[in-house]
C-alpha cells in the first residue's frame, strides 16, 4: 500500500493513461519503469503493453461480479485474480483520501501550493506505511497483514506503445490465464 511514483502538476482533469504517456515520454520525470520481468497492474483504460498488464476487456472483472458466480473461463479467472491484486491499490487510495480530505476538495491555493500539498500527502502516507507506524486507517483498510516490499524501478526507460509490446503482454497475460485456469481445474 505504498505509492511508488507521484506526478503532480496537471491543472484540471486528465485521464490516467494520458498522464502515464506524458510521464513515460518525459526523460526528466524519474518514472520507475518496471524491470523486464515485472509489470504494473493497470485497469482496462490503459494499453496492455510491455510492463503494464491490463485485464481482459469485455469479460467480468469487478470482485462483486464474482460473488454471485465463480469464474468460468480462463479470462474470467485471470480478471478475478487481477481484480484481487488491484484491490490493494484501491485500498491504498482509500487510506490516502480518508487521511487527507483536502485531496477530495482542494482549497483554492495557488496552483504550485496545491501541487506541493498533493506531494506532501503522498509522502506522509508512505512514511507512515514504511515505518510500520500503528495506524487505524491502514488497519481498517487491510484484510491481512501485508509486507511492504522495497519497490524500485530498473527497467527500460521507455514504454513500447507499438504492436510488439502489445503482443508481448497479450501473450504473457494468456500464459498467466492458462496457468491460473489449469491450477484451478486440478
Amino acid at each position: 500500500m505504498i505509492f511508488t511514483f507521484v506526478w503532480a502538476g496537471w491543472e484540471g482533469i486528465a485521464h490516467d493513461s494520458r498522464v502515464l504517456k506524458e510521464v513515460a515520454s518525459n526523460p526528466t520525470s524519474g518514472f520507475p519503469f518496471p524491470p523486464p520481468d515485472k509489470y504494473y497492474l493497470c485497469d482496462a483504460a490503459y494499453t496492455n503493453t510491455r510492463g503494464f498488464l491490463t485485464p481482459y476487456r469485455n469479460t467480468r472483472y469487478w470482485l462483486a461480479d464474482f460473488r454471485r458466480r465463480r469464474p468460468i473461463s480462463k479470462e474470467e479467472r485471470f480478471n478475478h485474480a487481477h481484480a484481487q491484486l488491484r484491490n490493494v491499490i484501491e485500498r491504498a487510495y482509500g487510506v490516502l483520501k480518508a487521511r487527507f480530505p483536502i485531496l477530495k476538495q482542494m482549497a483554492p491555493y495557488p496552483f504550485p501550493v496545491q501541487r506541493d500539498v498533493v506531494i506532501a500527502c503522498f509522502a506522509v502516507h508512505n512514511f507512515i506505511r514504511k515505518f510500520n507506524i500503528q495506524d487505524e486507517l491502514f488497519m481498517g483498510f487491510e484484510e491481512m497483514n501485508m509486507v511492504t516490499p522495497n519497490v524500485q524501478g530498473g527497467g527500460s526507460e521507455s514504454i513500447e506503445w507499438g504492436l510488439e509490446g502489445t503482443e508481448y503482454m497479450t501473450t504473457l497475460r494468456n500464459q498467466i490465464a492458462d496457468q491460473l485456469f489449469s491450477t484451478a481445474s486440478n
